[in-house]
């Protein structure tokens, strides 16, 4: 969509990385909790877009987002499980993989 997110007209990032306060813009507890300054959550903001994602990341976030299974690893999924008491996450698709007989 752009190539750095203060280019994006609906972000809030330009108020957060900047501290500036925005009518539009409700910070957040997490945003606050960054640092005691504007100055110093600004700059701890955008410190948090310094690393690059690597494609497999990004492929992992956009299955859980399309598949609606929570993203983490497999301790994480059975505390959900148990949380919720149901499966989360998508069954295996298509029909039962035949045993292999060699």
């Amino acid at each position: 969509m752009v190539e750095r997110p203060e280019q994006y007209p609906w972000s809030s990032f330009k108020s957060n990385a900047s501290g500036k306060s925005d009518e539009l813009i409700t910070h957040h507890k997490s945003y606050a909790e960054l640092s005691a300054t504007d100055q110093l959550r600004g700059e701890a903001y955008r410190a948090l877009f310094d690393t690059v994602m690597v494609p497999e990341e990004i492929d992992e976030i956009r299955s859980a987002v399309q598949t609606g299974t929570p993203l983490g690893n497999d301790r994480f999924r059975a505390q959900i499980e148990q949380t919720l008491n149901c499966s989360v996450g998508q069954a295996r698709r298509g029909r039962p993989r035949k045993p292999d007989v060699r």
